[in-house]
């Protein structure tokens, strides 16, 4: 491809690859995995939120119709390292000597149908002593509060650059500690003011529609094959070899479509105890959750952030000191990695001479916590952008004005040793502005607010490989690692290749991921698809370019740089040449294949706080216009804007989709969802009584702009997205809220009762 050539694949109106499977019914999800002989795995749960276990007899189930398999704590002694997480091994594939929340796993059974499965549970017979349950933070972290963990699980602290730092079990029931400084303390005394703040997060959930399920056969010779709803396979493939000790080259993974996951269908969910049935029977065993089952699996973290913020007299910005807590529930699962994020973050997109954050993962008789689109950047921009807007109202400064004064610039990196920033913010907050109305005289009882959130883009410390094959009839086939949960990666990665190569994107197929076959990826999570990924595809496809014009080169009798690719047919000069009979005049009859490989990852750098610079900077600019019912506290959205820089838009459908599913996320968390849990039981764990948006809910006028401003590091000026949007929708509704009547919430959501109770306390109901 001629590089001063204009673009025909990319940003072109183009059908999605998985358009007509799904609207026609036909794609294959893990959900749809069957194989003959296979049974059905279900699984007891503890009603018990804090108690050891004494006794678990399961004869009677045993004994049952049906009943191939039951597995208790006991039957875990056989496993080599029966339990898992990330950083932290903490999570048992069953509870052995102790349950830690209201849904832990005690037993298992496969039967030949989920409802023998079922009525098996039913007669296993469980005796628990009551231990002292910690419902949440403020209970776990009290002075007489048990430890949930007595002894210290395996954990590790990774490498970290200038001015982070980790640890393990630094207190009391928190598992992880994460800590960023940078600059001097002491200018805090410099400051005109400085205010403090709390804010509240709620605990939410992911609520993708496709459950956690997976089909799993432990094989003779100790073969496994998994088909499994999952968004890291190489990393969940690695934790497998390890749990059971059966070498990864043993260990099939393979992922379909994933209908859904937001981050939460990482690392072991299902299928540990779908593979010991299946090795305990012989036979292929479906483990599928329920719905109401997933509300206890994983959950998005609940939070407590304390900002301390210096600031002089005229609205510019010198210090932030944050404490963070994040309620991990009873398994550490991701929340050290959150951690690590909302620490970072918490500063937000704006300079400062002195940030000191510290966050800490408090464990709590909770369902567990683990990454949510965005992690850590949603708990970081609530508390952070919310106080942004708080200061400059205090300080009788416009909040728009304030935020421009203090934005990072355009390649400035955002503290030292950090990449440089990829997107103009000052541009994309006065775009949104504009369209919100921001201007614009308003009657009483309504306001506009405006947010910014601002994420590291995913890429920190993560490999991603790629492999193009082209026949001999120019049929392309694309290997790669990233896992299709929704977000277009399929096609938005075959466009890349097509392009490159100079053709049709029907031509490139994107092939089935297997991890025997497929090259290595560490997972689809952060927005990291089209960045990091991205690059390594292009540089696969480029090589297989390369291979072909060197080729037709030499059987033309001249140089690379003198042709070009269109369509299969190589062009030089005015003159066409079909490349098949090329190839197979060179190769023989049945011609050859050419073979491409690509490889992207940051480098490593000890300077850069995370030890890796940022890929790239996803940031994501929201502005609300809404009015506030004072009799009632209600809040009725006029408007919603949101935009993201895609910084080149790959297939622009693609990406105002992902705009607008995650504003969408972003208006539930700010108005509606929460886990409700009277003391350790959640109250509210089925569709039908946890609280999202629906179609009435949908602002008058709802606007997702992508902006092109073309700064990325991926292929064309890309750079990743839909997770941008979501962050600065909460933010900017409290910020429109305190606008509208006067009244500032800090704790989510901003229910019509939070809103009519600040109301009446400040005497304007």
């Amino acid at each position: 491809m001629n590089d001063q050539a204009p673009l025909r694949v990319i940003g072109a109106e183009i059908e999605r690859s998985d358009a007509h499977v799904k609207v026609t019914g036909r794609a294959r999800y893990s959900y749809d995995a069957a194989r003959p002989g296979m049974l059905h795995a279900k699984v007891l749960r503890s009603t018990r939120a804090h108690a050891k276990v004494l006794r678990v007899d399961a004869s009677a189930a045993r004994a049952m119709p049906g009943v191939h398999a039951v597995l208790t704590g006991v039957d875990l002694a056989d496993v080599p390292m029966p339990v898992y997480g990330y950083f932290i091994k903490d999570q048992p594939i069953l509870a052995t000597d102790r349950v830690r929340y209201e849904g832990d796993m005690v037993a298992a059974v496969a039967a030949e149908t989920e409802g023998q499965a079922n009525a098996a549970l039913a007669r296993i017979v469980v005796e628990y002593e009551d231990l002292p349950a910690l419902p949440d933070m403020e209970a776990a972290l009290a002075e007489d509060a048990p430890e949930l963990f007595e002894e210290a699980p395996i954990g590790i602290v990774p490498p970290y650059g200038a001015g982070s730092s980790g640890a393990l079990r630094p207190r009391r029931n928190v598992c992880y500690s994460y800590a960023y400084e940078t600059g001097d303390p002491s200018v805090f005394d410099e400051c005109d003011h400085v205010f403090e703040d709390e804010f509240r997060f709620s605990r939410m959930h992911h609520l993708h529609l496709e459950p956690f399920v997976c089909l799993a056969h432990w094989k003779e010779g100790d073969e496994i094959e998994l088909t499994t709803s999952c968004q890291n396979p190489f990393p969940l493939r690695k934790e497998i070899a390890r749990i059971f000790r059966v070498p990864e080259s043993r260990i099939a993974v393979h992922v379909p479509f994933v209908g859904g996951g937001f981050g939460s269908k990482n690392n072991c969910k299902t299928e540990p105890i779908a593979l010991m049935l299946s090795r305990r029977t012989g036979r292929p065993v479906r483990f599928c959750l329920t719905m109401e089952e997933g509300f206890l699996t994983n959950t998005q973290h609940a939070a407590i952030l304390r900002l301390k913020t210096g600031v002089m007299a005229d609205g510019t910005l010198v210090a932030r000191q944050s404490h963070v807590l994040l309620d991990s529930g009873a398994y550490s699962d991701a929340s050290p990695l959150v951690a690590e994020k909302a620490g970072y973050r918490v500063a937000g997109p704006y300079r400062y001479k002195h940030i000191s954050s510290v966050c800490d993962c408090v464990m709590t008789n909770q369902p567990p916590a683990g990454p949510f689109r965005g992690f850590g950047g949603t708990q970081a921009t609530w508390a952070s952008d919310s106080q942004i807007d708080m200061i400059a109202r205090r300080l009788g400064i416009d909040p728009m004005e304030m935020r421009m004064k203090n934005l990072v610039d355009l390649h400035e990196p955002w503290v030292p040793g950090e990449s440089g920033v990829d997107s103009d913010m000052r541009e994309g907050l006065d775009l949104v502005a504009r369209e919100v109305g921001y201007d614009r005289p308003r009657e009483a009882n309504r306001g506009v607010g405006l947010s910014i959130g601002f994420k590291d883009g995913g890429g920190v410390n993560k490999p991603a490989q790629a492999r193009v094959k082209v026949s001999t009839n120019g049929d392309v086939h694309l290997m790669c690692g990233t896992v299709e949960i929704g977000q277009g990666a399929r096609t938005a990665l075959s466009q890349v290749v097509a392009e490159v190569m100079d053709c049709p994107l029907a031509r490139v197929e994107y092939l089935p991921l297997d991890t025997r076959y497929t090259p290595f990826d560490q997972g689809t999570n952060a927005s990291s698809g089209i960045s990091v990924m991205g690059q390594a595809v292009e540089r696969a496809a480029r090589s297989v370019r390369q291979q072909v014009l060197q080729m037709a080169a030499e059987e033309l009798g001249t140089e690379p740089d003198k042709l070009r690719l269109d369509n299969w047919t190589v062009i030089h000069g005015n003159e066409s040449h079909a490349l098949a009979p090329m190839i197979m005049g060179r190769y023989g009859g049945t011609g050859f294949e050419f073979t491409g490989d690509g490889f992207h990852k940051q480098p490593n750098d000890h300077h850069a706080p995370l030890e890796t610079k940022s890929v790239f900077w996803e940031i994501g600019w929201a502005g609300v216009d809404l009015s506030v019912d004072p009799e009632t506290g209600q809040v009725f959205i006029h408007k919603l804007v949101v935009s993201g820089d895609a910084g080149r838009a790959i297939h622009k459908l693609v990406c105002r989709g992902q705009d607008e599913g995650a504003a969408l996320m972003g208006l539930g968390q700010a108005l509606y969802e929460r886990m409700i849990h009277d003391g350790t039981r959640l109250v509210n764990g089925e569709a039908l009584m946890y609280r999202v948006p629906l179609a009435e809910d949908l602002p008058e006028v709802f606007e997702a702009i992508t902006q092109e401003q073309g700064h990325g590091p991926g292929p064309f000026g890309a750079k990743g997205m839909g997770e941008g949007a979501m962050l600065p929708v909460a933010s900017a509704v409290a910020n429109a809220i305190e606008e509208a009547v006067g009244v500032r919430l800090t704790e989510l959501p901003l229910t019509p009762e939070r809103v009519l109770s600040a109301l009446v306390e400040a005497g304007k109901a």
